[in-house]
């Protein structure tokens, strides 16, 4: 099985990069693929800079990374209640190479961020918006207060918040047949 996992940010020092590099780390045997939204920088996207220049060879590398996923985890980092910049960029470049982007491809959908909600928002826009471009979102988790709830060497502290998260991956290890570690 292959997972390719990100943090839908920019940001050298991403929670959400972290989150998800935990979370891929928790299915073993897997095959695990991160990738930094850094290695992707692209012009902002136009209508009129595609019909000029084409899709930017990052572009297509990226939705070549989503493609050869069996199982695709995005932890989605939130900018005003919505996507980063950086992400949408991408994505909007990605989903003019491929309007189904995400390949019907199975997604473990997270958030987090300093704050209460979790980056709720963001999750809100992303489970309304990436099934109509191909993503089979299995499960989806938003973790709040990432500060007071996580930490590298534990996971997710608060006892609550945890069960419910391992409860999310056990789902999907028993999808793949990873439940047998």
């Amino acid at each position: 099985m292959k997972i390719v996992a990100f943090g839908a940010s920019n940001s050298s020092r991403s929670i959400n990069k972290s989150f998800a590099v935990y979370t891929a780390s928790l299915f073993y045997g897997a095959e695990v693929t991160v990738l930094d939204l850094n290695d992707f920088e692209l012009p902002i996207y136009s209508f009129d800079r595609e019909k000029d220049t084409g899709i930017p060879d990052k572009a297509v590398s990226f939705y070549e990374q989503l493609r050869s996923a069996d199982l695709l985890i995005i932890s989605m980092a939130e900018h005003n209640g919505s996507y980063t910049t950086a992400f949408k960029n991408i994505f909007d470049w990605v989903s003019r190479y491929n309007s189904k982007c995400f390949e019907n491809k199975k997604l473990f959908l997270l958030s987090t961020s300093p704050g209460q909600r979790g980056g709720k928002g963001v999750m809100e826009a992303a489970l309304v918006r990436f099934p109509n471009h191909g993503a089979e979102i299995t499960e989806y988790f938003s973790l709040p207060k990432y500060g007071e709830n996580f930490n590298i060497e534990e996971g997710i502290v608060h006892p609550d918040l945890k069960e419910e998260f391992f409860s999310k991956v056990n789902t999907i290890k028993l999808l793949y047949g990873l439940d047998k570690e």
